[in-house]
C-alpha cells in the first residue's frame, strides 16, 4: 500500500466503499489523515468500522454522508469514478462548501513526491486502453524495468506496494478518472482514440473529448505525448498539444508503422491491436526501451481475457472470445482481423442487450462473415440487418449458436464471439459471457473428441 506524509493531519471525505474507495481510506488513515467515510450500503459501513476498531483508528474515522455533513475546510472529497457528477448531489454539496471533488488517482499524484524516484505512464482512449496498458507493463517487465499497473484496469494504484527507484507506474485512465484528477503530470501520456461513449455523463461528444484532453493539459510541456491517428477528435487534441510543446515531444503513430512485424504476435492480431501495439511501442521507446527488447516482449505477450482471446483451435478451426466488444465500434476491428482467404472465414456470434439500433461501424466488414448467429434481445434486429449480406441463423442462446457454427465451419474458418452488445440480458457481465463461451466450446469439443490446442484456463 502507498502511504505518504502529504496526507498527515489533513481531512478527507470518502464517498463509496468499494475497492477504490476502501483502498483510499486505508491509505489516508495509514498516512495520518482524518477520514469521513460513507457508502449507501450498510454492510461496507459496518465492515469498515469493525476493521478500524480492531486497528485502533476509531478516533480518526467517522461515518457520515458528505452530501449532508459539514465538510467545510476538508482537503477533498474522494468519490468513485462510477459516481455521476452531473447528477449526484455530492458535486453541489462540495462546491457550496468549497471542497474539491477528486479521485484516488489524484491522491496518487499528491503522494508521488514521497515515493522513490519513478516515472508514470497515463493511457486513455475509448477503446483499447486495457490491452495497451497491459502490453506496456509487459514490455517494461520483459526489459527488466520494475512496473505496476493501476487505475481503470481494476487495480487501485494506492493499494500497490511502492516501486523501487527507477520503476514505472502504468495507469489506465478512463474519462471519469481524469475528471477527478487535477495534478497528474505523466512522464508519458497517450490517447488511443475517441468515439462516442458515456454520453449520459457529458454535455455532448465535445465535452467527452475535452475530458480526454485534460490528461495532456496536466502534463508539463516538455513531456512526451503519444496519439493514435484514427479519428478527428484525437487528431485535434494532438494538434493542440503540438502547438504548446517542444518539437519532437508529440508523436502520432499508425499501426502501419509496424505492420510487417505483426505476424510474430499471435495475441495482437487485427488493425485495432496493431494500433494498440504501435502506441505501446512509442510509449516504451519514450521511456528508453531498446528495439531489441520491445520486439522480444511483443512476441511473448499473451493478451487479455475476453479481448480477441484465442480459446481453442481444433480441426483447423480457430475459436475467438471477444466478449469485451460491447458495441459495434469495438466489434468492427475484430471482423477486420480475418479477411477472406479466399472465401469469408468468420462465423460471427453476436447480440445481447443493444446499445443502438444498427451495425453501421461493422458494415464495411460484412464481406468477411461466412455466417452470422444472432442471440439475445438484439438478435431479431441484427438478423434483419445481416440477412442481405450473409447467411443468418437466429440462435437465441449462446450454446445453440456455437453448436450451429461448429457444424458449418471448415478448416481455416474462425468461430468468434464478438457481440457488439452489452451482456445484461443473459449474463451478469461481459466476463461471465466470455467464460460461458469458453466453457461451452471446451465441452462441445471434448464431446466430439476433437484434438483441440491452445486452450486457456
Amino acid at each position: 500500500m502507498i502511504v505518504s506524509p502529504a496526507f498527515a493531519g489533513k481531512r478527507y471525505a470518502v464517498l463509496g466503499l468499494a475497492r477504490s474507495g476502501l483502498t483510499a481510506v486505508e491509505t489516508l488513515l495509514a498516512s495520518g489523515a482524518h477520514v469521513m467515510a460513507w457508502d449507501a450500503r450498510e454492510e461496507p459501513r459496518q465492515a469498515l468500522c469493525a476493521g478500524r476498531d480492531s486497528m485502533g483508528d476509531r478516533d480518526r474515522i467517522e461515518l457520515a454522508d458528505p452530501v449532508t455533513a459539514d465538510i467545510t475546510g476538508y482537503d477533498g472529497v474522494i468519490v468513485s469514478p462510477g459516481v455521476p457528477l452531473n447528477k449526484h448531489p455530492i458535486a453541489e454539496a462540495a462546491r457550496r462548501q468549497g471542497v474539491p471533488v477528486i479521485g484516488d488517482i489524484e491522491l496518487f499524484a499528491l503522494a508521488r513526491q514521497s515515493l522513490p524516484a519513478h516515472r508514470v505512464v497515463g493511457i486513455t482512449g475509448t477503446n483499447g486502453k486495457s490491452t495497451t496498458t497491459s502490453l506496456v507493463h509487459h514490455l517494461l517487465e520483459s526489459a527488466g524495468v520494475p512496473a505496476r499497473v493501476g487505475g481503470n484496469i481494476g487495480v487501485p494504484v494506492l493499494g500497490e506496494q511502492p516501486l523501487p527507484e527507477g520503476g514505472v507506474y502504468v495507469l489506465e485512465l478512463s474519462s471519469y478518472q481524469i475528471d477527478l484528477t487535477r495534478s497528474l503530470d505523466c512522464d508519458v501520456a497517450a490517447l488511443l482514440n475517441i468515439t462516442p461513449d458515456h454520453l449520459d455523463r457529458y454535455d455532448g461528444f465535445e465535452a467527452y473529448a475535452a475530458s480526454k484532453a485534460r490528461l495532456f493539459e496536466m502534463q508539463g510541456a516538455e513531456r512526451p505525448a503519444v496519439f493514435g491517428t484514427g479519428d478527428r477528435e484525437t487528431a485535434d487534441i494532438a494538434e493542440t498539444e503540438s502547438r504548446r510543446r517542444a518539437p519532437g515531444t508529440v508523436r502520432r503513430v499508425n499501426g502501419q508503422d509496424i505492420v510487417a512485424l505483426q505476424k510474430d504476435w499471435p495475441s495482437l492480431q487485427g488493425p485495432h491491436n496493431l494500433q494498440n501495439a504501435a502506441v505501446a511501442v512509442a510509449i516504451v521507446q519514450a521511456l528508453g526501451i531498446s528495439e531489441q527488447d520491445w520486439q522480444a516482449g511483443l512476441r511473448t505477450f499473451s493478451g487479455l481475457p475476453h479481448r480477441m482471446e484465442r480459446v481453442a483451435e481444433a480441426d483447423g478451426v480457430l475459436y475467438i472470445n471477444d466478449s469485451k466488444a460491447t458495441n459495434p465500434a469495438s466489434t468492427a476491428p475484430a471482423l477486420a482481423a480475418f479477411p477472406p482467404d479466399p472465401a469469408p472465414r468468420i462465423h460471427w456470434i453476436l447480440g445481447g442487450l443493444p446499445k443502438g439500433d444498427d451495425l453501421d461501424e461493422c458494415a464495411p466488414y460484412f464481406g468477411n462473415v461466412a455466417a452470422a448467429y444472432t442471440i439475445g434481445d438484439a438478435g431479431p434486429r441484427f438478423a434483419e440487418i445481416l440477412a442481405p449480406y450473409t447467411e443468418v441463423h437466429r440462435s437465441e442462446m449462446m450454446a445453440e449458436a456455437i453448436r450451429a457454427a461448429m457444424t458449418r465451419a471448415v478448416p481455416g474458418d474462425v468461430i468468434m464471439l464478438s457481440p457488439a452488445c452489452a451482456s445484461f440480458d443473459q449474463f451478469r457481465d461481459y466476463e461471465a459471457r466470455g467464460l460461458a463461451f469458453r466453457q461451452i466450446v471446451e465441452a462441445l469439443l471434448e464431446s466430439q473428441g476433437s484434438d483441440a490446442e491452445g486452450m486457456k484456463h
